[in-house]
């Protein structure tokens, strides 16, 4: 592999420990408001919120809600899961106190900072970018209070470009930004398609971060296969990622 001139990180559960926060979000704010939430099995309130998150966030993504409304909509169901109606106010009253528990909770993996000091070490000038599905105030939020703001030069956000990851565009918009060809940068994410593969497909070197203990369902065969024809790299820690795109 030659060594990249740029590399691209997606953000949650990338770089920023999202899941982690959002279960214990989650659980101090139902042990906060009573109630039949606050009695229920951790992990059974932990696998309703995140596949309501999965949900209206995809809607969200493709249009059928904006940021405001996928928001109102988790908090909806989830109460109603629990025998509690919300009307819209109340539901965007709700997630705003859910949101103040994940924001207590906000920090970067271990292995995030380590990772991007010595790739600086190993590749001196490196560029250092971040491609996020998601609204760029929202997400720079998370970069001030975590200090990434300082350690990557360039986000591109989906919902100011106005295309999502895994369309090719966003990834050589990206790489536009830094003045470098795709086939000299790498993408870094957690989820197989829309990241990896996304990446790979746009000419880009994949990779893909599937953390153990964190991820999701495993992914189709189909998009396995897909990721082993476009060379796809599988990691399991950002640990492995200096070593591997600049061997010493």
């Amino acid at each position: 592999m030659t060594v990249p001139a740029l590399v691209l990180f997606d953000l949650d559960d990338t770089l920023f420990a999202h899941r982690a926060a959002v279960a214990d979000g989650i659980l101090g704010h139902i042990a906060g408001q009573g109630g039949r939430g606050a009695t229920a099995d951790p992990h059974t309130v932990v696998a309703l919120w995140n596949a309501l998150d999965e949900q209206h966030y995809h809607a969200y993504l493709a249009g059928d809600l904006d940021f405001a409304g996928q928001r109102s909509a988790r908090a909806r169901d989830f109460a109603a899961a629990h025998g509690v109606t919300l009307t819209d106010a109340e539901a965007g009253a709700w997630f705003e106190d859910y949101f103040v528990h994940y924001r207590a909770h906000w920090r970067l993996h271990e292995d995030a900072l380590p990772c991007l000091d010595e790739l600086a070490r190993r590749i001196p000038g490196v560029g250092f970018g971040l491609i996020t599905n998601g609204e760029l105030a929202y997400q720079s939020v998370k970069l001030a209070d975590t200090g990434l703001d300082a350690r990557v030069e360039h986000v591109v956000a989906s919902a100011e470009f106005g295309l999502s990851k895994p369309r090719p565009e966003i990834f050589l918009h990206a790489c536009a930004l830094f003045g470098a060809a795709p086939d000299a940068s790498v993408h870094v994410g957690d989820r197989l398609r829309t990241d990896a593969i996304g990446a790979a497909a746009a000419g880009l070197t994949g990779v893909w971060l599937d953390r153990v203990g964190t991820a999701g369902p495993p992914p189709p065969e189909d998009d396995l296969a897909e990721a082993r024809r476009l060379g796809v790299i599988r990691l399991t820690t950002l640990d492995a990622l200096p070593q591997l795109l600049a061997p010493r």
